[in-house]
Order: C-alpha cells, then sequence, then structure tokens
C-alpha cells in the first residue's frame, strides 16, 4: 500500500503535481473550549489527470479536506500549493483558483439559482470575463458533456428532476474549463438508473476532458469501479492512500474505521474460508464474474 512521505514539499515536486497539501491542520472553533480538530497534519499529492476517490466516515474530514482544495476553507496552519503556487501566498488570485478547481456540492440546489438553465451555466463563464455569446458556447459543449437534453435548457432549474440538477451543476463548473472536478456525493438521493448515469458521464468525462477528477463518496462499489486511487480519511487524518485492490485488500482495518469492502469482496473471502480455491483480491463485479466462471469450469472439470 503506498504511503505519503513526512515531508514532500520540495519545489521540484510540486512544480509535477497539480495539488499537494504539505502538512495542512484545521481546527473549527479553534481558542474555544469546543474545538475540534477536523484536519491534522494532512500531507498529499494529487497529480494532474488522476481520478481519485476520497472515502471515510462521517466526520473524517473528508469534506473539510475537499473545500480547502479549491480555497473555500482556508487552512489553520499548513501549506497548500496548486500548480506550483502556495495558494496562501499574499499575491495569490483565489478567484483564478476556484476556476481551476472546480467543487460541485452534494446539493445541487446550492449552486443552481438563474431563471433558466442555459443562464445558470453561462454565470461561470461570464464571471470569468466572456460575453455572453461566448459564455454560451461553453456552456452548451458542458451541458452536451453531460448529457442534459437541449430541449430543456430554457427551464427553470429548479423544475428539474434531481438527476437533471445535478447535471446542470456539473455542467456549470465544467463550462470554466476547470483542470480539475471536486465532486461531493454526486450521486445522493438518486435512484440506481440516475446514479449510474451520473457516474458514467462523470467516467467519460475523465477519458474525454483528461481533467483530474476527485470524487468524494460513501459508496465503495462506485469507488471500485471508477477511481485510479482511494484516500481514506479518518478522525482528520490520512489514514489510506493506494490503489482500489490495495485499500481493499485490508477489510478488517476499513471496518475498524466504520467503512466496508465491496459487497463482492465479502463473498469471496467467504468462498476461499470453504476451501474454494479464489482469489481474496476481488473488488468488481466484472472481476467477480470472471472469477466465478472461471471456478464453475474448474469444479466441472
Amino acid at each position: 500500500m503506498a504511503g505519503m512521505a513526512a515531508n514532500e514539499s520540495t519545489r521540484e515536486r510540486i512544480e509535477k503535481m497539480s495539488i499537494i497539501l504539505d502538512h495542512v491542520n484545521y481546527v473549527y472553533g479553534a481558542d474555544t473550549p469546543l474545538a475540534v480538530h477536523a484536519l491534522n497534519d494532512v500531507c498529499l499529492k494529487i497529480p494532474d489527470g488522476q481520478f481519485i476517490g476520497i472515502i471515510g466516515h462521517t466526520g473524517s474530514g473528508k469534506s473539510t479536506l475537499m473545500q480547502h482544495m479549491n480555497g473555500l476553507i482556508r487552512a489553520t496552519d499548513g501549506h497548500i500549493y496548486f500548480n506550483g503556487e502556495d495558494i496562501y501566498d499574499k499575491d495569490y488570485d483565489m478567484k483564478k483558483l476556484r476556476s481551476k478547481v472546480g467543487l460541485v456540492f452534494q446539493y445541487p440546489e446550492h449552486q443552481l439559482f438563474e431563471n433558466d438553465v442555459l443562464s445558470d451555466v453561462c454565470f461561470g463563464p461570464m464571471n470569468q470575463g466572456l460575453s455572453r455569446e461566448e459564455a454560451e458556447v461553453e456552456a452548451k459543449k458542458a451541458l452536451q458533456h453531460v448529457g442534459f437534453k437541449e430541449k430543456n435548457y430554457s427551464k427553470s432549474p429548479f423544475e428539474l428532476s434531481g438527476g437533471q440538477k445535478k447535471r446542470v451543476a456539473i455542467a456549470g463548473v465544467l463550462a470554466m474549463n476547470p483542470k480539475v472536478l471536486i465532486l461531493d456525493e454526486p450521486t445522493a438521493g438518486l435512484d440506481p438508473m440516475g446514479r449510474d448515469e451520473i457516474l458514467d458521464q462523470i467516467a467519460s468525462l475523465h477519458e474525454t476532458r483528461g481533467i483530474t477528477i476527485i470524487l468524494v463518496s460513501h459508496s465503495m462499489e462506485d469507488v471500485a469501479r471508477l477511481v485510479d486511487r482511494i484516500i481514506v480519511m479518518h478522525k482528520g487524518k490520512v489514514a489510506m492512500t493506494g490503489t482500489p485492490r490495495e485499500i481493499f485488500s485490508h477489510p478488517m482495518e476499513l471496518e475498524q474505521m466504520g467503512l466496508a469492502a465491496p459487497q463482492v469482496s465479502y463473498v469471496f473471502a467467504k468462498l476461499k474460508e470453504k476451501g474454494y480455491d479464489v482469489p481474496t483480491d476481488i473488488y468488481t463485479v466484472e472481476e467477480a464474474r470472471d472469477a466465478l466462471l472461471k471456478l464453475v469450469k474448474q469444479v466441472k472439470a
């Protein structure tokens, strides 16, 4: 399992990475009796173009971590670098950061406010200095990328279904052409079909645009299917980081943190206990299918 080195903040390393968090701490209610250490000495590297999943139990610090990455929350101490620049430098342009590191909240209603969908998605690019005509070009491209139908562009965002609102919120960030897209529980509240559609669109965005995607989710199955790397948060710290196979090969450690491996991992662990010759690092349905077919052939032989 890949871990973080204690101090990897040299200029050479920083310049190669999209986002680096260097010994970041954050305390809610600092200097009060109710102070809570939400982030505790977090060191992370987020390379360009990677698809990353952040998982953790409620209160683990994952949402706080996410909001530090685009400057919505300022660290109590430590440093955050975006493409080699310290975002806490006195002259750093935080507005530029937020256009390059886009954040989509769990509840799309928090980001939707215009009278119609197209105007809502145009807001970000116009805020970057584009004309209405130029913004519409970017907005329409973004809406197409998330699979939102043109016939609904003139509708009020608040007349849409939950899945449609999610698509519009994502499009509103994409229209600004960010280098990093952070999604907080993008499938929360959706039915299974809506969840699969949104996740397929996110996977397609990563493939076609090549942007860094950071997916915050409580669904182990969703994370296992999509991401290149997982960051496990626990009590404000980075408890684990590695590939899905590396992370899900430690089910007991995950359970101690209130998490669980994908369900298929437990099925194969039980099969192994029963004496069947099966791998124990299975974590996707596709892998499970192939392994079971192989097992059936062995049993019949």
